[in-house]
């Protein structure tokens, strides 16, 4: 996925269904949405909250309502594309140019603004806290440099060196991992940080 610094490089770079997404960008400004780009889609806001996202991929070009879920939906043309993952994200998605109903598709985008100036979201559920590995509090407890690097982390962080010893089944292969992960630690590198570049 190419990274896209701004919205308006994302709509002048040539894409498949560059003229769909132009129409359908051109309702989203018409309304009282600020355009700015996040996660290298193009993302729209409205008092500094994100109302709808834009992104258009091989088959068709999306429009994420993020609390969608509280839309009425009268055309029946919302989708949850994560069924049993995504709680409140809806999609509305648009194969060619004929589809682009503009007076439709800005009825949903001005309910999207209603809703959010009331407050209507899906608030993400706290993830567990995972308990500590005997292991890995070990070497915490021994090493203070390697115990104040680890707390530096976000509980996220923490969580994903946590699992990743846990998850494995043998006491080696435990030891393994604490080994891999003593060197990230010291280093402020979270588990997956090279992924996420």
């Amino acid at each position: 996925m190419k990274k896209y610094t701004s919205a308006q490089a994302y709509f002048e770079d040539d894409h498949e269904r560059v003229l769909v997404l132009n129409q359908i960008r051109e309702v989203l400004l018409s309304c009282d949405l600020e355009e700015t780009i996040k996660w290298f889609l193009p993302t729209y806001l409205h008092n500094n909250k994100i109302v709808i996202g834009l992104g258009h991929f091989k088959d068709f070009v999306g429009v994420w309502f993020h609390h969608g879920v509280f839309l009425t939906d009268p055309l029946n043309v919302l989708i949850n594309a994560q069924q049993g993952k995504t709680m409140g994200l809806r999609q509305w998605r648009f194969k060619d140019l004929a589809e682009v109903d503009k007076t439709a598709l800005k009825m949903y985008v001005e309910e999207a603004i209603k809703n959010s100036q009331e407050g209507l979201e899906i608030l993400a559920k706290p993830k567990p806290i995972i308990e500590t590995p005997s292991l890995l509090k070990e070497a915490l407890d021994i090493d203070h440099k390697l115990k104040d690097a680890f707390y530096t982390f976000s509980k996220a962080k923490m969580n994903e060196f946590k699992a990743y010893i846990l998850d494995a089944k043998r006491p080696e292969t435990k030891q393994r991992r604490l080994e891999k992960i003593i060197p990230m630690i010291l280093n402020g590198e979270g588990l997956n940080d090279k992924y996420k570049r």
